[in-house]
């Protein structure tokens, strides 16, 4: 992790290499991308998953509260997405239900939350992946598509494009990147820590390793 996320360096560049083992621990556990994905450690993924992100949107949701402009500017209530992967869950037959989920700190202020939604952002660029790959799985059954990895659909590059522009933006205006970035891989750790096979016997399945949760060029 960078010691200095200040001066010249660019917060996204920053934020990248801050969560890359992070990123690659998570990636290795999902196991999305196989071919082979059955439709039981599917659900366990998206259990995993649903409950992370109620968790993690309830934090935001109380920072959204007490700084509307902030939350505003970067279209929080268009980002919240935990009712996307309920959906799923429905879908696939599955309970919505949220028995635990994961303890995460409070989002204090926009630069924490700005850290924890580049996790929450960064998962919707490997998702369209995920997305395409899912629908070609005779595992789903006829006539069910997955919405929670995709959610903006042909808007993904201007979401995405639009979060960085406040982050950036945030930092100039003296934000401060390192508590930024520090909230950032706090998240991400979560989610790695949350998403271990000790957590689920199911995703312990052996499977094919390949891309999952993304975040896509920091630049």
């Amino acid at each position: 992790m960078p010691r200095d996320t200040g001066g010249d360096a660019d917060v996204l560049t920053a934020l990248r290499s801050a969560t890359a083992t992070e990123h690659e621990q998570v990636e290795s556990t999902l196991g999305l991308m196989d071919p082979h994905l059955g439709r039981d450690r599917l659900v366990a993924v998206l259990v995993r998953l649903h409950a992370f992100w109620v968790a993690a949107e309830a934090g935001l949701d109380a920072w959204a509260s007490r700084h509307p402009a902030d939350a505003a500017g970067v279209s929080w209530a268009r980002r919240r997405r935990a009712h996307l992967f309920a959906d799923d869950l429905r879908a696939l037959g599955a309970g919505t239900g949220v028995a635990a989920h994961p303890e995460l700190p409070a989002v204090e202020d926009t630069d924490q939350a700005l850290g924890r939604l580049y996790v929450l952002e960064g998962a919707t660029l490997g998702g369209t992946f995920i997305a395409r790959h899912l629908a070609t799985l005779p595992t789903l059954g006829p006539g069910v598509r997955l919405g929670a990895f995709s959610p903006y659909g042909a808007e993904t590059g201007a979401m995405w494009h639009a979060y960085r522009r406040v982050t950036r933006a945030r930092v100039a205006d003296g934000g401060d990147a390192a508590r930024l970035v520090q909230a950032a891989r706090t998240t991400f750790g979560s989610l790695a820590s949350w998403c271990t096979p000790q957590k689920d016997p199911v995703l312990l399945t052996p499977r094919t390793l390949g891309a999952s949760l993304g975040t896509g060029p920091a630049a």
